[in-house]
């Protein structure tokens, strides 16, 4: 179901907070970890506080407002969370009128929810990731009833149009076109803490992308947890195809693809709309063994994987590829990891990002009794990124010479000259010196590349 906020309490408790902050000069401050989709939802999460009458802070320290949003797909993710976390703990003390709110994938889980609301006394309120919309609410009832709110195993099937949102650049923009995940890779937790999927309508997503080109912006990347099983009133690739129809100087980029639903359809649409799809794919392999692509339930070969790599280079030539691989799943092998070194030995690569395998609780792969040691995976992860390195290079090296149009980040001052920072069409980070404009396209001739970036003069 899509929702909108005037069909929501949203909107009442939004103006009920702000009147409440009215001229009091109260400050938020959002803490993000974790993917894309949750860097879009932090720009939805500070939308409602400016909504509220909170002013921004570039820092926790002094702020009466602070949500955390939260990522669960590594283990590491969770820690570091619940380390900032420790430290708010001081701050209540401080002032005990501070609101901290955790929201996003890891208040989803069960075992990290009770804990949450056991150990972390100081936590007003925890939101799952699809009931944002909700947060007015929650610090509504902090700020009148001095009661915790917890919200836990609600049902998560709307999508809420309307959520005020404060975007972090103004020259590039993620637009969420769908959110959940039917794939339920054994290793992943995302389909039980973002729920199934759900795609928003594409006149929806269209008018959005309308409002981002008029207001300037340069890049807009679409995004979901599996944004190519996108499927509304149309499937994908026509909404791309619409989407590079709309007039403007403008790019268009979407993440993260599954290679079982990166059609052939896609592929030509990419093919067609040159000028306004970013020549750049990501496409996680994860393993190149096809056991333990079968472990992981990935749903795909490595024979059906390289065909479509190869179906890409051939529709857009030049195109830059990525990827993620995990190493040291339970049972791999070293034969099956040799199979992934020649995989990316195959594929060629631009950049591959590796992960040791994390073990999540209540995935099946948690239940797996062959674990792969740590120093094995260490040594693995580590084999793997320095013949990457290597790969990267190699790829890289073409491009020099060759004049790139970039669209400009930022810039620092070094030694007096100004180095601007920005990305190629294909998505290579390139530094740069010369005549740059902070946010718009420059032309810029490589001199030098390196595995990772890239660096020139504008011309």
């Amino acid at each position: 179901m899509v929702l909108h906020t005037d069909d929501l309490s949203t909107t009442e408790y939004i103006s009920r907070v702000r009147k409440a902050v009215h001229g009091l000069g109260m400050y938020y401050h959002v803490i993000t970890f974790g993917c894309q989709q949750n860097e879009a939802d932090s720009e939805r999460i500070r939308g409602m506080a400016e909504s509220m009458g909170y002013l921004p802070s570039p820092t926790h320290e002094g702020c009466d407002l602070i949500i955390v949003n939260t990522c669960a797909i590594r283990e590491h993710a969770e820690m570091k969370a619940l380390s900032f976390l420790g430290a708010f703990k001081a701050e209540k003390k401080k002032n005990p009128n501070l609101i901290v709110g955790v929201v996003g994938c890891m208040a989803a889980e069960p075992h990290v929810a009770d804990k949450l609301k056991r150990d972390f006394h100081y936590v007003s309120f925890t939101s799952e990731p699809n009931m944002l919309h909700r947060i007015p609410e929650l610090i509504w009832t902090v700020m009148c009833e001095r009661k915790r709110s917890f919200i836990f195993g609600e049902d998560r099937g709307d999508i809420v149009e309307g959520m005020p949102t404060v975007r972090r650049d103004r020259h590039k923009a993620w637009v969420s076109i769908m959110y959940g995940c039917n794939n339920f890779c054994s290793y992943c937790i995302v389909p039980y803490v973002r729920g199934r999927e759900r795609s928003r309508e594409s006149q929806a997503v269209l008018e959005e992308c309308r409002e981002l080109i008029s207001a300037g912006v340069k890049e807009i990347t679409l995004l979901g947890q599996n944004v190519n099983s996108y499927h509304s009133d149309i499937d994908f690739p026509e909404l791309l195809s619409r989407i590079a129809a709309l007039q403007g100087d403008f790019l268009i980029r979407f993440m993260t693809s599954h290679p079982k639903d990166t059609s052939d359809k896609l592929i030509e649409v990419m093919g067609s709309h040159k000028d306004k799809i970013a020549p750049y794919f990501h496409l996680p392999l994860q393993s190149g063994s096809n056991r333990i692509l079968s472990r992981m339930n990935r749903t795909y070969t490595r024979e059906r994987f390289l065909s479509i790599v190869e179906k890409l280079r051939a529709a857009v030539p030049g195109i830059s590829l990525s990827t993620d691989v995990i190493v040291g799943f339970p049972g791999e092998s070293e034969g099956d990891f040799e199979d992934t070194l020649e995989v990316l030995r195959i594929a060629r690569f631009d950049m591959v990002y590796g992960f040791i395998y994390s073990q999540r609780e209540g995935t099946r792969a948690a239940a797996f009794e062959d674990k792969v040691a740590d120093s094995v995976k260490s040594e693995r992860l580590t084999r793997l990124l320095k013949m990457q390195d290597e790969i990267s290079l190699s790829a890289n090296t073409p491009y020099l010479g060759r004049v790139l149009r970039v669209l400009v980040d930022s810039f620092e001052e070094r030694d007096g000259i100004k180095v601007y920072t920005g990305r190629a069409d294909t998505g290579k980070p390139v530094h740069f010196t010369g005549d740059g404009q902070l946010y718009e396209y420059v032309n810029v001739r490589i001199e030098k590349t390196g595995a990772f970036d890239l660096i020139g003069t504008t011309v």
